[in-house]
């Protein structure tokens, strides 16, 4: 398992836009992804669930992996949350 605080830099608004972006960007990947935000913490791959946490552009995030892909889902995920695509 492998973890990493991200900060958020996603600037399209809270809509649910670029939180089901973010569903799809873990979607791709066979490791477990967990996003937590201040208690919360809720698997990536769920949409309801990413629209729980209503991130914020600045926030600090924790993200974690777990699987054969595990490297490469976080840094898919960082890519997107901080616009580094």
């Amino acid at each position: 398992m492998t973890k990493k605080s991200i900060e958020v830099h996603i600037t399209d608004g809270p809509d649910a836009r670029p939180v089901a972006v973010l569903v799809q960007v873990a979607s791709q990947y066979e490791s477990q992804i967990y996003v937590e935000s201040g208690d919360k913490k809720v698997n990536a791959k769920s949409i309801m669930g990413m629209m729980s946490l209503v991130l914020q552009q600045g926030e600090e995030v924790v993200v974690s992996a777990d699987g054969a892909d595990e490297d490469e889902a976080l840094a898919g995920i960082e890519e997107y949350l901080t616009g580094n695509k």
